[in-house]
């Protein structure tokens, strides 16, 4: 990987629940590795449902639990997102759309779109599942999948392969 930074955008739908989660453990996990300093993540939602709200307790919950802070608020997606980030990292197919969509405006737009799960090794299925209308189980459930993802990300992006 070269030596500057890679900016990477995760988002949700409302940015309150999967995407601030994704933002937590990537960067937790590229600090662990020692590449904290390689790369610039945040988050985002297509929808600006929660903008300005903290993440949802349940994810700030899980997080804790396995040792990552959450301390970013929800906003929504803006077309210069595209333009400054290198890689647009989608939750869901429905989230993707609307990401290629507002790309397709931009026309500026550098950007990458991909799918969080395509990093997932032998995932199930192509979509986090949202976690917000249910319980604490549902979000330690995702905590586990984008944990995984997120290892195949950072794996792919730095170069890496931990087999």
């Amino acid at each position: 990987m070269q030596s500057t930074s890679v900016s990477v955008l995760f988002v949700c739908l409302g940015n309150i629940c999967r995407s601030p989660l994704a933002e937590g453990i990537f960067a937790a996990l590229a600090g662990e590795r020692g590449l904290g300093g390689q790369f610039h993540v945040d988050s985002a939602g297509t929808a600006a449902y929660h903008a300005g709200e903290p993440p949802d307790s349940r994810s700030t919950a899980v997080a804790a639990a396995h040792g990552i802070r959450l301390t970013g608020v929800a906003r929504q997606v803006t077309p210069g997102d595209l333009e400054r980030f290198d890689f647009v990292v989608a939750m869901d197919a429905s989230n993707r759309r609307s990401l290629e969509r507002l790309q397709r405006r931009v026309r500026s737009g550098h950007a990458e779109i991909v799918m969080m799960r395509d990093y997932e090794s032998g995932a199930p299925d192509p979509d986090v599942p949202d976690p917000y209308y249910g319980g604490p189980d549902g979000f330690e459930r995702v905590y586990r999948i984008l944990e995984r993802a997120c290892n195949g990300l950072l794996d792919e992006l730095s170069g890496s392969d931990r087999g």
